[in-house]
C-alpha cells in the first residue's frame, strides 16, 4: 500500500515538473515570435519608406467606392411613401369600411350640400399646367428645359392613364350617383395631382409657392368630385396617390436628357501593363445644358428630380 502511494506521488511530482517545463518553453517561444514579428514589421515599414514612388500607378483608375444609402433615404422609398399612404387610406375606406368610411363622408356631404352642382372641376384639372406654361413664358427656369419637361409630362400621363383606366375596369365600383361602374379611382383627381407633382418638381427651387398653389388646385378638384356626387372618398384619395406616383415614376425613369450634346473627357489610364488614354462619352451629363448658340454652360441646379 505504501509502495503504491510512493509511486503515485512520484508520478504526480514528475507530471507537475514536466508541465512547468512545457509551459516555460511555450512562453519563451511565444515571446520570441512576438519580438521577431515586431522587428520584421519595423523592417518592412523602413523598406517602404525608402522605396521610390511607383510612377506607373498614377495612371491606374482609382477604386470605385459605392456607398449604399439606407432604405429610408433611397429614391424608391421617397417616391412611393406618400402615394402609398394616400392609396392605402383610400382602399381602407371603401364603402362602409374604416373609421370614417366613404358612405359616412358622402352622407355628410349630401346633408350639407344637397343641391351642389358645377362643372368647374372638368376645367380645373388643366390649371396646374397653365401655371407651368405661364412660368416658362415669364422666363422662370425649371429643373428641366421645355423639351424634357414635355417628355416627362407625356410619360407621366401615359403611366397615369394605364393605371387609372386599368383599375376602373378591374374594380367596377359604382359611382355615388349610380351613373356607371367606373368610380374607383378618380381620374380627374389623379390628373390634377399628377400636374401638381410636376409643377412642384420643376419649380420648387424657385419658390415653394408654385407647388403649394398647384396642390391647392388639385385638392379642390378632389373635393369638387365628391361635392358633385361623382366619386366616393376612397376614389379621390386613391386617385391622388396614383397621380403623384405616376409623376414620380416618370422622373425616376427619365435618364436621357434630350436636346443636349454629349460631354467628352480624355484621361490617362493604365491598360494591360502599359500607359494608355481613355475617351469618355457621357450621354447623360447632369451638369451641362446646351443652349441655342451651341455653348455649354454650367447648370446652377443639378438636372435630376429630387423627390
Amino acid at each position: 500500500m505504501s509502495h503504491d502511494f510512493t509511486v503515485t506521488k512520484s508520478f504526480s511530482f514528475i507530471s507537475n515538473s514536466m508541465m512547468n517545463k512545457i509551459f516555460a518553453v511555450w512562453l519563451c517561444v511565444t515571446m520570441s515570435f512576438g519580438l521577431l514579428h515586431t522587428e520584421l514589421q519595423a523592417q518592412v515599414n523602413d523598406s517602404l519608406k525608402n522605396t521610390p514612388a511607383d510612377t506607373i500607378k498614377k495612371f491606374e483608375d482609382p477604386p470605385t467606392i459605392v456607398h449604399k444609402k439606407p432604405f429610408l433615404q433611397s429614391k424608391g422609398f421617397r417616391a412611393t411613401i406618400v402615394p402609398a399612404v394616400l392609396i392605402g387610406y383610400g382602399l381602407t375606406t371603401i364603402k362602409d369600411n374604416g373609421l370614417y368610411s366613404s358612405y359616412d363622408a358622402q352622407r355628410d356631404i349630401r346633408r350639407n350640400f344637397p343641391n351642389f352642382s358645377t362643372n368647374v372641376d372638368d376645367y380645373l384639372i388643366f390649371a396646374p399646367f397653365v401655371e407651368l406654361a405661364l412660368a416658362y413664358g415669364l422666363q422662370v427656369k425649371g429643373n428641366h428645359d421645355f423639351l424634357n419637361t414635355g417628355i416627362l409630362i407625356l410619360k407621366a400621363e401615359a403611366i397615369n392613364a394605364v393605371a387609372v383606366f386599368g383599375l376602373k375596369s378591374l374594380t367596377k365600383q359604382v359611382r355615388p350617383n349610380g351613373e356607371n361602374a367606373y368610380s374607383l379611382p378618380s381620374g380627374h383627381t389623379a390628373h390634377a395631382f399628377l400636374a401638381a407633382s410636376i409643377i412642384h418638381s420643376e419649380l420648387r427651387y424657385r419658390s415653394q409657392w408654385y407647388g403649394i398653389g398647384a396642390y391647392t388646385i388639385a385638392t379642390s378638384v378632389g373635393a369638387l368630385r365628391m361635392l358633385n356626387n361623382k366619386h366616393w372618398q376612397s376614389d379621390v384619395f386613391a386617385g391622388a396617390g396614383i397621380g403623384i406616383l405616376s409623376s414620380h415614376l416618370a422622373y425616376l425613369s427619365h435618364r436621357n436628357r434630350w436636346g443636349q450634346k454629349p460631354a467628352f473627357a480624355i484621361n490617362p489610364t493604365y491598360l494591360f501593363g502599359a500607359p494608355a488614354i481613355s475617351l469618355t462619352l457621357d450621354l447623360n451629363h447632369p451638369g451641362l445644358r446646351y443652349n441655342k448658340v451651341n455653348k455649354f454652360h454650367a447648370n446652377p441646379r443639378k438636372q435630376f428630380h429630387r423627390i
